[in-house]
């Protein structure tokens, strides 16, 4: 498949919540979930999901929404945990759906102006 210069790909992702110990203080339950698609965040309606977990799975989603080489970390890590060690939280992330996305649905900067500006 041939895409054109300003397409790229991104999976969509969910964030399960796979385990909880017994003194977190959150209130959410194995099977909770937040997903992201493209730069977008969503939760089930009247869900809660704790800021403070949400926080440690952050750095690692635009990673893990790129296509990535076989033997990448990457690929095989999924899981994250809160950073409350009482809590105890583990969460699994998943990806799912394979998107082609293009720039200007994206980034308000177009490719021209970032080739202007990296010269």
């Amino acid at each position: 498949m041939t895409r054109a210069s300003d397409e790229f790909v991104l999976f969509d992702l969910r964030v399960i919540v796979e385990s909880v110990g017994e003194h977190c203080t959150c209130a959410v339950k194995v099977g909770d979930y937040f997903e992201i698609q493209s730069g977008k965040i969503s939760l089930p309606p009247g869900q809660l999901f704790c800021l403070y977990a949400l926080q440690s799975a952050l750095p690692l989603l635009p990673a893990k929404q790129r296509p990535l080489q076989s033997a990448d970390w990457m690929t095989t890590d999924t899981r994250v945990t809160c950073p409350d060690p009482a809590c105890k939280m583990i969460m699994r992330i998943e990806r799912g759906t394979r998107r082609v996305l293009r720039l200007d649905e994206t980034s308000a900067v177009k490719i021209s102006a970032r080739k202007r500006a990296s010269k």
